[in-house]
């Protein structure tokens, strides 16, 4: 029952947003503050009428809504135009599933025959004149929440509930630090979704007793003696302290998990991660949709390999949708089930030749994830290469090349055609500065579908980049700047190859400038 479609309107980051889902893995990529969280908690919400762990009704505020469609429609007012209220809408379409019959109808954004969920914060038109009066008392003021109410049913515009929709999905969020009651609340509803019911309702009982018996102690008996003896003159009821044992009061929000005899949450930040993901992990597999935010956090490369090879075992049969900053979660899971979020909008990375995807699931100490997020790309060889490039640019430019948006990336040759297919795909600017290795017939043919993409000198007597930069400077700049004394270019060339590192870092750090290749030149420009 996997979700292949969603549509989002006015929630938080969004205005409007219409995403394609894989029906098992996605790999949510972007820069901060671009919607990656949102699209997570909006997906949660939809299927589980939840939010930040409780009904999405107890969590309306005006910061759920998107500013910028508030701000519009409060500016129409103040100029006497009207306008609809801003709403809310989350959409999770199902396709045509037999199993999601109930469900399916044309009520929804697209207006297609789909099973599926629709979500609506909207405002309750019962309250339409106190909303009015108040927006026309309070002009600039916030959008007035209080007058707004949940609608959440299916396609077939029936109502629903958790318990009548049949999927379900989890959200794995080990980042979140909500507490209620000096509890975690994340951990809390973890260990509820992993006990049985029968347990459930031990748990609750045992509680529950253990509340009632506190004013059965020998101290709270005496102290709720002295009270009752001490009654006020208004009221004759007699004044008691106990512990409260109503509905509302659970052992979700006041038992704490403790560790090794140590709170949970003093526990460090690591273990307390890898316990969440422990217990989320085996909450997960009953779930069709699995929501896992930023896996990586906190965890040692051991324990997160271990979880990403039971993350990608858990895709096979369910749908799993991350949001990660790891090049190494990318590579292991799939680089081409990246969908890149933006300030453009959101762009899929599928496609991908068979071999350039198992390459980086081989491989996946490649930082891919530098490169789906840059806004420009120099691809090079060698971290040498690497401060050469730097340097060339800012003597050029007069900044650093990040402070442009410009990511120099070191690559290993043999994955430069990978990363230059990932970077076709997503339309990113790259340039690729090589050495020609004495074969520029060869480098032309490796790389014949990318050539507007590299960059080289066509002197094959001048293999490597050493030789060109002996090539475009005296021998008496080259001393200087390296602070050497060599007496021709034949030692200094020695010299370069087998310091490439040293030689680099002191072209970088020198005061003094040099002339760079020419390809090098028109890479950085």
């Amino acid at each position: 029952m996997p979700i292949e479609r969603v549509v989002i309107e006015n929630f938080t980051a969004f205005r409007h947003l219409e995403l394609p889902l894989n029906p098992h893995m996605n790999l949510i990529v972007g820069n901060n503050e671009v919607g990656k969280s949102t699209l997570l908690e909006a997906i949660h919400a939809v299927v589980t009428g939840q939010l930040h762990g409780r009904g999405i009704a107890y969590e309306i505020t005006p910061y759920l809504f998107h500013q910028p469609a508030v701000d519009e429609y409060l500016a129409r007012l103040r100029d006497g135009q009207p306008g609809s209220p801003p709403r809310i809408v989350i959409e999770a379409y199902h396709g045509r599933d037999a199993t999601l019959a109930s469900l399916r109808g044309t009520n929804n954004s697209l207006g297609a025959d789909m099973a599926g969920i629709r979500l609506l914060i909207e405002l309750n038109e019962d309250y339409r004149p106190e909303f009015d009066a108040y927006l026309r008392e309070h002009q600039g003021g916030s959008l007035p929440v209080e007058y707004y109410t949940v609608r959440w049913y299916s396609f077939a515009n029936n109502g629903v509930t958790a318990r009548s929709i049949p999927f379900d999905s989890t959200i794995i969020d080990t980042t979140s630090a909500k507490t209620f009651s000096g509890t975690d609340r994340y951990i809390g509803s973890i260990i509820d979704q992993v006990l049985s019911p029968a347990q459930r309702v031990a748990l609750s009982l045992s509680y529950r007793r253990m509340r009632q018996s506190f004013s059965q102690e020998t101290d709270v008996a005496a102290i709720n003696t002295f009270l009752a003896e001490n009654a006020g003159d208004v009221s004759n009821k007699t004044l008691t302290v106990g512990v409260d044992t109503s509905a509302r009061s659970t052992w979700e929000a006041s038992l704490s998990p403790y560790l090794d005899d140590l709170p949970f949450t003093h526990a460090g930040k690591g273990e307390q991660s890898a316990v969440k993901m422990k217990l989320a992990m085996r909450a997960a597999g009953a779930a069709h949709v699995l929501l896992v935010e930023e896996p990586e956090n906190h965890l040692s490369f051991s324990s997160m390999t271990q979880l990403i090879d039971k993350i990608a075992a858990l895709s096979t049969a369910q749908q799993v949708i991350i949001a990660t900053h790891s090049s190494f979660v990318l590579n292991k899971l799939g680089v081409d089930n990246v969908i890149l979020f933006s300030a453009r909008g959101h762009i899929k990375l599928d496609q991908l030749p068979t071999d350039t995807h198992d390459y980086f699931m081989k491989l996946p100490g490649h930082d891919t994830l530098r490169l789906i997020l840059a806004k420009q790309a120099i691809l090079v060889e060698g971290p040498s290469d690497e401060l050469i490039v730097q340097r060339a640019f800012k003597d050029h430019h007069g900044v650093s090349p990040l402070a442009r948006g410009v990511d120099v990336i070191s690559v290993n040759s043999l994955a430069f055609k990978r990363f230059l297919q990932i970077a076709q795909r997503l339309d990113i600017p790259t340039a690729v500065v090589t050495d020609n290795d004495g074969d520029v017939a060869l480098l032309q043919e490796r790389y014949a579908d990318f050539l507007n993409y590299i960059y080289y000198d066509s002197d094959e007597d001048a293999p490597s980049l050493e030789q060109q930069l002996i090539k475009a400077n005296t021998l008496a700049q080259l001393n200087l700047v390296l602070d050497k004394t060599f007496a021709d270019e034949a030692a200094l060339l020695k010299f370069m190859k087998g310091n490439k590192t040293d030689t680099a870092l002191a072209i970088f750090n020198s005061p003094h400038s040099i002339v760079f290749p020419d390809y090098v030149q028109r890479a950085i420009a």
